[in-house]
């Protein structure tokens, strides 16, 4: 049984983890990744515990109940007949009581789940919580929490052994009065001495099987509440789903994009448009520098090209197919994406590299590398391209952790480019690593950056101005200068700012 219970929860965990990887971005906006964690992790704890331990103890405590009750039976009908008659009133507290433990169980992992994340969170951020030196005040909030988990949890406990505590003493009570009854055939010459004690005997022997039982229904109510979080995990739906007949991309692909008056709110923020009537063509292998305030759709415009969302009205094509008619793995399988806060996994950097294409060979990795400028500090690594890159590439500079992403992109091979430039500072040798390697990745690839850079600006064959979630403006760099307007402010405020030689946009 233990095995089973091992291997029930090593499924289940697989299956929950398999569906959260379909379900999109919404979903994960609303619910917090840390208490998603937690599911996968304390509550799946629980249901092993009751599969592996709980359910065994029920089932021999079941078969120690029927026996007793089938001896009982044997030594004396009648009475075995009457107390039987009282196991429905040990029914009513047990399921009165169980529904009870059910729910409280479930707030109680619901207030384990969080600790976690607050946790989770507190510590992926110990640097400002040590800068700020809010470590009391954290360790007051953490110390809050537990205490409302507990009392939580002391309260389950409480319903639990009072539902046992109630049915054992039913139980007890129904034997004494058909013990009395059994007292009475003695007196009258019905029932001799020994079967009276045999049968006193087997109703300990029911009752402490009953009573154990009632316990492990505790269990039983504990797991459900658990499982009822699991099950609200796998019943979510993704919104962004391949269609039966999914139209197929053009092959060989071309990399052209067109979005036709597509307007988008984001569902946690329907009041405002993030796109509005938002029309752009891109030419296949045509670079696009997007520039503009913050909030002016851009990190959006990116959500849509990767079908994170679906737009509210209007239609986006790739190479002529619209979105929602191609399978979303298909279209991602087109796109390589650089984010401004490059993502490090906590392995090897053959791996964070390879997870571009992981059928790369090492030497195609390395071919990356060098083509990102990374090979250089990747050498200098205690274990080479092996070594250990730390949870969220802790071990790597800025730079470093840029030119890994870039080398994903590179060996990703798409045709299609999503840059986010990243803002951070980096020094000036850092920053001509990252653009050469920019540039270089860039080339023959149709590519929308959100730039940051003159020198990315200045290189684009087009340069789109947002705010607002419209297109304003678009044009080269000089033109867009001499025509004033958002986009000369926000170079002029930008490059005054900057150095010469790092001088940025918005």
């Amino acid at each position: 049984v233990s095995w089973i219970g091992e291997r029930v929860v090593a499924d289940l965990r697989k299956a929950v983890h398999r569906h959260l990887l379909t379900l999109d971005p919404v979903f994960f906006e609303e619910n917090r990744p840390a208490e998603i964690a937690s599911r996968l992790t304390s509550d799946t704890a629980v249901i092993e515990q009751v599969v592996a331990t709980s359910a065994s103890l029920a089932l021999r405590n079941a078969a120690m109940g029927l026996g007793g009750i089938i001896l009982m039976f044997n030594e004396a009908p009648k009475l075995t007949g009457l107390m039987l008659l009282v196991i429905p009133l040990t029914m009513l507290p047990i399921i009165v009581l169980g529904r009870r433990v059910r729910g409280v169980s479930r707030s109680s992992q619901d207030r384990i789940a969080g600790l976690g994340t607050m946790a989770a969170e507190v510590l992926g951020a110990i640097k400002i919580v040590q800068a700020f030196t809010q470590e009391g005040r954290e360790a007051a909030r953490f110390g809050g929490a537990v205490e409302t988990a507990f009392d939580t949890a002391k309260k389950r406990i409480l319903l639990r052994a009072g539902m046992t505590a109630l049915v054992i003493g039913l139980i007890f009570g129904a034997i004494t009065l058909v013990l009395w009854q059994g007292a009475l055939d003695v007196i009258s010459g019905h029932l001799s001495g020994g079967t009276i004690a045999a049968f006193i005997f087997y109703a300990v022997i029911v009752a402490g099987a009953f009573g154990t039982l009632t316990e492990v229904y505790g269990d039983f109510m504990r797991a459900a509440g658990a499982s009822g979080r699991m099950r609200e995990l796998l019943d979510a739906r993704p919104g962004i789903r391949a269609p039966a007949d999914a139209t197929p991309l053009p092959v060989p692909a071309r990399g052209a994009l067109a979005l036709d008056h597509v307007t988008f709110h984001y569902p946690s923020r329907p009041d405002g448009a993030a796109l509005v009537d938002f029309s752009l063509d891109v030419a296949a292998g045509e670079t696009v520098a997007i520039v503009g305030p913050s909030g002016a759709g851009k990190s959006t415009l990116f959500q849509l090209v990767q079908r994170f969302y679906d737009p509210d009205s209007g239609t986006i094509r790739l190479d002529g197919v619209p979105l929602p008619a191609a399978d979303p793995e298909a279209i991602r399988a087109r796109i390589a994406v650089v984010p401004q806060e490059s993502v490090i996994f906590a392995t090897s950097a053959l791996e964070n590299i390879r997870y571009g294409r992981p059928d790369a060979s090492e030497d195609e990795v390395w071919a990356a590398a060098r083509a990102a400028h990374a090979d250089g500090f990747l050498r200098d690594l205690p274990d080479g391209i092996h070594s250990y890159m730390g949870e969220a590439g802790t071990r790597l500079s800025g730079g470093q952790r840029q030119r890994m992403a870039i080398a994903r992109a590179v060996l990703r091979n798409a045709p299609i480019l999503l840059l986010d430039e990243a803002t951070s500072a980096l020094d000036s040798e850092s920053e001509r690593l990252v653009q050469l390697a920019l540039e270089g990745l860039m080339q023959g690839r149709t590519t929308l950056v959100i730039a940051h850079r003159l020198a990315t600006v200045r290189n684009a064959d087009r340069i789109i101005v947002m705010d607002g979630g419209r297109i304003i403006a678009e044009g080269t760099h000089d033109r867009l200068i001499a025509g004033g307007g958002l986009y000369a402010k926000l170079a002029r405020l930008q490059f005054e700012a900057a150095a010469p030689g790092d001088a940025q946009v918005a």
